[in-house]
């Protein structure tokens, strides 16, 4: 598929999907079997930007309970074969074309569309292993260790009022008291939200979205904060309530201007999650 065809692609899925009320992003983890990022079964990286979004909402539409995929050639390689008549899923990959030579060499980023299939497609492999295993943990072990992620990061969390907010000038986050929440989960996966946009911030990943998105800025920049909020719900299981209902409109008018936002804001919630997550690794490292 070419790169222009795929960007619309998407774009148009995700949009139908929105003005029908539906969020792609929020579900796949709360769907039986699922609840971990999408993964290359042959290599056991997980995917990332916007990968990450077409891959969940491919799983839900097939009806696939492993995040596990493989290209027809990886398939192959381990003497496994796509199913007759099964219909791959077209993601992307960044590249780096270097031109120019001495000084003026440049590297220029370009994408590639790649063919994946689902473990679920794929005829031949060993059955214990199309599935991820995760130890099993109960509720408050959970909440428990996203809590821990969350203290993690050293922000600067604040707890009073009625509103959910980070608020730049004073590089701190305010959230409702735990009580003001339906459950705990909601109140951290409003946390989650808000340590996004936190690591935003000049004095961590500088993400100014103003020169791509300009006026559609501010809607660009809760699209990173939901996307990476999802992201790291899923890496943490966290279940709770993401704030995507007040910004629908929103989106669905940058996504209609702008069949490239979602991967702008894909790529950038990935790389504040992995930016966010460095915090509790480190953390677990000293301990």
């Amino acid at each position: 598929m070419q790169i222009a065809a795929l960007y619309e692609s998407v774009t148009r899925t995700i949009i139908s999907q929105l003005e029908a009320g539906t969020v792609p992003w929020t579900r796949p983890w709360k769907v039986k079997g699922g609840g971990i990022m999408p993964a290359n079964y042959a290599t056991k990286r997980q995917y990332n930007g916007v990968n990450v979004v077409i891959l969940w909402d491919a799983q839900i539409r097939g009806g696939y309970t492993s995040p596990l995929w493989l290209t027809y050639k990886q398939a192959r390689a381990i003497d496994a074969q796509v199913r007759g008549g099964e219909k791959g899923t077209h993601i992307v990959f960044t590249s780096k074309l270097i031109v120019g030579e001495g000084e003026d060499e440049k590297k220029i980023g370009y994408l590639k569309s790649f063919t994946v299939f689902n473990v679920a497609q794929i005829d031949g492999l060993q059955p214990d292993m199309t599935t991820e295993k995760k130890g099993v943990y109960n509720q408050q072990q959970r909440d428990d260790e996203a809590t821990a992620f969350i203290q993690a990061t050293k922000a600067d969390i604040r707890h009073g009022g009625d509103r959910a907010f980070y608020r730049i000038a004073d590089d701190f986050i305010m959230l409702p008291d735990t009580t003001a929440f339906e459950s705990y989960e909601h109140y951290l996966a409003t946390a989650l939200h808000e340590t996004v946009h936190w690591s935003g911030s000049k004095k961590r990943l500088d993400r100014d979205l103003n020169n791509r998105f300009g006026t559609n800025a501010y809607a660009a920049e809760e699209l990173v904060a939901e996307l990476g909020a999802a992201f790291l719900c899923a890496h943490l299981g966290v279940e709770g309530q993401l704030r995507h209902a007040e910004y629908i409109k929103s989106w669905l008018d940058l996504l209609k201007e702008d069949p490239r936002a979602i991967f702008t804001a894909s790529s950038k919630a990935s790389q504040a999650a992995d930016y966010l997550r460095t915090f509790s690794e480190q953390a677990q490292e000293a301990a």
